[in-house]
């Protein structure tokens, strides 16, 4: 549930990252290639999945810290790569997209303790913990807290149109450059590639909202010229959640691209989730 479409979206995303083409075949390019890869994507959701598991009080930049240094060379941000070089000592006010595309875990940890309710204010303060060091900004916290609820809802069965006006009290296009009210013919036209999490959180969330399964979900992030590896990873967790399912080879496709010790956190984490 949500992880593993994260890591999928990731890996898939990857190969486009910086160089997508302008002619990109979407709707019928091979999803996974040669040119894929994991990055810090994959490596900070399952830093957060097994914080979530720690019976310490080990805070989740910990973890962040922990990861980001056994997994050197996969990506990381600028910001983030300083703040590993300074040992997590340093508070980043940053609201780069890196922030929402780590916390797919979270819907996981809460999936039984979901209210049948309109309000989620009991799950956003776990998704703001995770900014706090790394991503301590207004934006940053909205992002997290957006895609955890949606992540939720969708899990517990709300209808698009549900969590579409949901994210539309949030990311409007009239205070945002790329509200989730904006269709995506007018993104593949106009969007401008962005790292910022307010660019990219209903950027994925509309990718979400105009799929029919996962695979679309996919297609759909490659069909932008977008940040695709952390786009697809933020929506991807959403798109598991709602379509109850990713791919059906999507072990293989994990196996495939992740080495040993990654697998067997990702198992880890979905076999000793509470």
């Amino acid at each position: 549930m949500a992880l593993i479409g994260a890591i999928l979206g990731d890996i898939c995303g990857s190969q486009y990252e910086l160089r997508r083409p302008h002619n990109l075949d979407w709707k019928n390019c091979e999803l996974f290639t040669d040119k894929c890869k994991y990055t810090d994507d994959t490596v900070l959701s399952i830093a957060t999945g097994m914080w979530l598991l720690n019976e310490t009080n080990k805070e989740p930049w910990e973890f962040y810290l922990e990861y980001g240094k056994k997994y050197s060379g996969v990506g990381y941000g600028e910001m983030f790569e300083d703040w590993l070089f300074d040992g997590g000592n340093r508070v980043n006010e940053s609201f780069g997209n890196g922030c929402a595309m780590r916390i797919s875990p979270i819907t996981m940890y809460f999936r039984d303790a979901f209210p049948m309710l309109a309000e989620y204010n009991d799950y956003i303060g776990i998704a703001q913990k995770t900014c706090e060091k790394t991503h301590n900004s207004i934006e940053s916290y909205k992002g997290v807290s957006v895609v955890t609820n949606c992540s939720l809802m969708a899990l517990n069965n709300r209808s698009k149109d549900v969590i579409y006006d949901y994210v539309l009290k949030h990311y409007p296009s009239s205070r945002y450059t790329y509200g989730v009210d904006r269709p995506l013919d007018d993104y593949r036209k106009n969007y401008v590639w962005s790292a910022t999490v307010q660019d990219s959180v209903p950027v994925a969330i509309r990718c979400f909202l105009e799929s029919e399964d996962y695979e679309s979900f996919l297609r759909n992030v490659l069909s932008l010229p977008c940040d695709t590896d952390t786009i697809a990873a933020i929506g991807g967790g959403i798109a598991e959640d709602f379509y109850k399912k990713t791919l059906d080879n999507s072990n293989e496709l994990l196996e495939r691209y992740l080495p040993k010790e990654l697998l067997d956190d990702v198992s880890k984490i979905y076999n000793e989730m509470p």
